[in-house]
């Protein structure tokens, strides 16, 4: 019986469909560093990311993204570049009355990259490791993760991606949401990881774009407030891959109603094996942690 091409080319497409989809399974307990693990190396640098692939038991990498003037989809938390742990280009300390003089929304990331974040002692963070470094590109990060898992031949890591944004922000700190989503998306499809990214944020718009227009990205809705399970999700307006609250919300009843709902619950950020511990034996999903040498020695 002859074939033709066509059908060849389909079933091959299918093929390998279902091969990425078995290598896309999201981790049965999702052990995230927390900003790349900054109780260790500086924050959402590509340092930290490296050092915790190295770990153990670690699954998944959790960052904070922004988007600069020109566009470019940079890995940093704050709106504003931090007194608490940046330096100027030229070494000296940016003074706390400049705590807002500079705006990662209102940069170039040419000028943004000059500043070094990896050198100054950060409060809270004692054994954080020091060494210059930069904000980075999003698009470099994933490069720098993908060529290393390819050649150490490591497990494929997960992106638990988060979008710092507002509506009080929109124009200022931030663009709209729907610019924001498509810098975003077009750098993550460009990479062609999007099977193991899931889009985090506070900002229920962003989320709620990628559930309209990019409905197969996992999706986490973080949140830290007194609400119940049922008026978040309703809020959301829709039932997410994961609900992220602040880890000392989580109690078995919202475990309880969101795997009812087929929903993954992570709380972040704990950083204390006691409080881990507590967190996993409620049947959390997953924890989000600054310290993910801690977090993989939890039962």
């Amino acid at each position: 019986m002859k074939i033709s091409k066509s059908l060849i080319l389909i079933f091959m497409s299918a093929v390998t469909f279902q091969a990425n989809a078995q290598v896309a399974k999201f981790p049965a307990f999702s052990a995230e560093a927390h900003r790349g693990g900054r109780g260790l190396w500086p924050e959402n640098t590509i340092l930290a990311m490296q050092n915790a692939m190295k770990i153990d038991g670690i699954t998944t990498l959790e960052m904070d993204t922004h988007i600069t003037k020109d566009g470019k989809v940079v890995v940093t938390h704050d709106d504003y570049l931090s007194p608490g742990f940046m330096l100027m280009p030229d070494g000296k300390e940016i003074p706390m009355s400049d705590a807002k003089k500079y705006p990662i929304f209102q940069m170039d990331y040419k000028d943004l990259m000059a500043f070094d974040l990896g050198t100054k002692p950060l409060a809270g963070f004692p054994h954080q490791q020091k060494i210059k470094t930069h904000i980075p590109l999003l698009a470099d990060l994933i490069d720098a993760v993908q060529k290393d898992i390819k050649n150490n031949k490591t497990k494929q890591f997960f992106y638990n991606i988060e979008t710092k944004c507002d509506a009080q922000g929109d124009g200022v700190t931030n663009p709209e949401p729907a610019v924001f989503v498509k810098l975003l998306m077009d750098v993550i499809q460009s990479k062609k990881i999007t099977p193991y990214v899931v889009i985090q944020s506070f900002d229920k718009r962003t989320i709620q774009i990628i559930h309209e227009k990019y409905p197969n990205v996992k999706t986490s809705f973080l949140v830290a407030n007194k609400k119940t399970y049922e008026e978040n999700i309703t809020d959301l307006g829709f039932k997410p891959f994961i609900l992220s609250p602040v880890w000392q919300m989580v109690n078995a009843d919202l475990i309880k109603k969101a795997h009812e709902d087929g929903v993954k619950v992570i709380p972040w950020t704990a950083n204390k094996l006691e409080d881990i511990n507590m967190l996993r034996g409620l049947g959390v999903d997953g924890i989000i942690s600054d310290y993910p040498d801690i977090l993989v020695k939890s039962k």
